[in-house]
């Protein structure tokens, strides 16, 4: 198994893996999602290879101030494997190496698996409002298609 950078004939396999994995929202094209990480800090987005098939990605994006994890996927039948604390160990390296003091990420409050995961990692949650504002409506974009 590799961990390596992502390529464009990833995507397929990619998309697929999030859809596996439940990332995948009705608003959020991954695809677009893809095509736009390819715009800015593309060598931050990895996939972890098994014999040519993809069952981990770690999307990956540094602001200044702060680091965050997105997209981090890990194929059913790898998981409890090590494959998740190897692709957050690659995003933490990556992310170090900008000179990065702090990572984030978001999950839903429901989803208590993932949570712990990252807790047993050494992540901690905090007190924050989450706000948002979406410029590109990808809902009404893939309606469209």
């Amino acid at each position: 198994m590799q961990i390596r950078s992502f390529t464009v004939p990833d995507t397929a396999a990619v998309v697929a893996l999030w859809r596996e994995a439940g990332l995948t929202r009705s608003w959020n094209d991954p695809q677009a999602d893809i095509r736009r990480k390819q715009t800015t800090q593309s060598d931050m987005f990895f996939v972890a290879e098994d014999d040519g098939r993809i069952v981990g990605t770690v999307m990956v994006g540094y602001d200044g101030h702060r680091g965050w994890i997105h997209y981090l996927a890990v194929a059913d039948d790898y998981r409890g494997t090590g494959l998740g604390r190897s692709l957050v160990g690659q995003a933490e390296t990556a992310l170090g190496e900008l000179g990065c003091p702090k990572v984030q990420f978001q999950v839903r409050p429901d989803n208590i698996t993932v949570i712990g995961f990252y807790q047993h990692l050494g992540y901690s949650s905090y007190e924050a409002v989450n706000m948002g504002k979406r410029l590109v409506d990808d809902e009404a974009a893939l309606e469209q298609v």
